[in-house]
């Protein structure tokens, strides 16, 4: 008996009912025909259901690393963690478990003691990875100071420097200051310049437009919870996070 269906490509049969994603892990929310997973700790992405056309399955990732922290005493602000978006990936083409791993914001040096702030940790998707955002520098004495470190995002610097340089494709340079002046972080969006932080990247992945990966300067505070924006002078960066998106119905 024939059911009048012709076989497409990956997969798919003509005629047939288009099958889409299924799967569970993070917290779900729907934006109309489509459900998204965000993950603002670690966790496991488990995929009960493959999508039979992939080239129209609608799988995009927003992955973004932990945001650098700030230095001490002058210390200058912290790089956002590394940002990657992709819109129809097509790398999941199997049941099964994916570990999920959203990074921490760095460390701020405090306390009396001198020096550099703690780079951002890693967060990954599928091994993809997102780099963590670099450390903000700090003074080591009265004439001595260290670098931002490199990262996602540079952390900034201060008495001329190196600020710390972003990963391509992640994030952008972290700025340099003169004498006691405090570099700022750069951003996912922009480079810092100067005491003048590298702006974030705004995303609708959830269905609500929503700004993150940003650097830190004088003013800001902590990065923040799930952000991965950087931390100023003594606080730490925000946290990370992973937001997967695709089509259900």
């Amino acid at each position: 008996m024939s059911f009048g269906y012709q076989v497409l490509g990956f997969g798919s049969i003509a005629g047939a009912p288009e099958v889409f994603y299924a799967a569970t892990g993070g917290t779900i929310t729907t934006d109309g025909d489509y459900k998204v997973h965000s993950f603002t700790s670690s966790g496991t992405f488990a995929v009960t259901q493959v999508a039979s056309d992939l080239s129209s399955a609608e799988l995009d990732y927003l992955i973004i690393a932990g945001g650098g922290g700030g230095g001490n005493n002058s210390g200058c602000g912290g790089g956002a963690g590394g940002r990657l978006y992709l819109e129809n990936y097509t790398g999941i083409t199997s049941t099964g478990d994916i570990t999920v791993t959203v990074g921490a914001g760095g460390a701020a040096k405090t306390g009396s003691n001198y020096g550099r702030g703690n780079n951002g940790a890693d967060s990954v998707f599928n091994s993809i990875t997102a780099t963590g955002g670099g450390a903000g520098g700090g003074w080591t004495s009265a004439s001595s100071h260290q670098a931002g470190a490199d990262g996602g995002s540079g952390g900034g610097s201060g008495n001329n420097a190196a600020a710390g340089q972003g990963t391509d494709g992640q994030g952008n340079d972290g700025g340099t200051a003169s004498g006691y002046s405090m570099g700022a972080g750069g951003g996912a969006g922009s480079a810092a310049s100067g005491t003048s932080r590298g702006e974030g990247v705004a995303d609708s992945i959830t269905g609500s437009s929503v700004t993150r990966a940003r650097g830190a300067e004088q003013g800001d505070g902590a990065g923040g919870a799930n952000t991965g924006n950087g931390g100023f002078r003594s606080t730490a960066g925000g946290s990370g996070i992973v937001i997967i998106r695709y089509k259900f119905q």
